[in-house]
């Protein structure tokens, strides 16, 4: 009996620290979130002249998938993937895979800034600044709404500036 006392109170020491030091799960960072989308170019500019598209001939739809590492409510990292459907004259092919990683500064009532580095297996790279807004909030995921903007060198064609629209859901 003796030697079970002074047990139970290291065993109390030991686990009162531990109890005590314990923060809610919704203020503590790193977070890591994930999401993933829909996206749509909407209007290319370049030296060679405009393109509206989705609205013409040819299609192209992307699918954006992420991990966001959250290092407090105002900063993160993300790490993009994005693989791309075209289709044209009928017959549709995934086109080009882009990886996008960039840092993401998040401000009051959901809006997001994300500034990220573009790599594509079509060659081209650059940059694309989004503006991202979450538009319904859920307990376990939310629904947000993007316009990037990207910009694209390289792969001996002119320099493009595009116009796209995304929607998703982050969980």
């Amino acid at each position: 009996m003796k030697t079970k006392i002074p047990l139970l109170i290291l065993l109390f020491f030991l686990t009162k620290n531990a109890f005590a030091q314990q923060t809610s799960v919704e203020n503590s960072y790193p977070k890591v979130a994930g999401y993933m989308g829909i996206l749509h170019p909407l209007n290319t500019w370049s030296a060679d002249g405009t393109s509206t598209g989705n609205f013409g001939a040819i299609y192209t739809i992307g699918f954006p998938a992420g991990i966001n590492i959250l290092k407090s409510d105002k900063i993160g990292f993300s790490f993009e993937f994005v693989p791309t459907i075209r289709s044209e004259n009928g017959v549709s092919k995934m086109n080009n895979f882009l990886f996008h990683p960039g840092v993401m500064f998040r401000f009051k009532h959901g809006l997001t800034l994300v500034t990220r580095a573009a790599f594509e297996t079509s060659g081209r790279y650059g940059f694309t600044p989004v503006l991202n807004k979450v538009v319904k909030k859920n307990k376990h995921s939310n629904y947000f709404v993007a316009i990037p903007l990207p910009v694209r060198f390289g792969n001996d064609r002119p320099t493009t500036y595009t116009l796209g629209f995304q929607f998703g859901v982050g969980f």
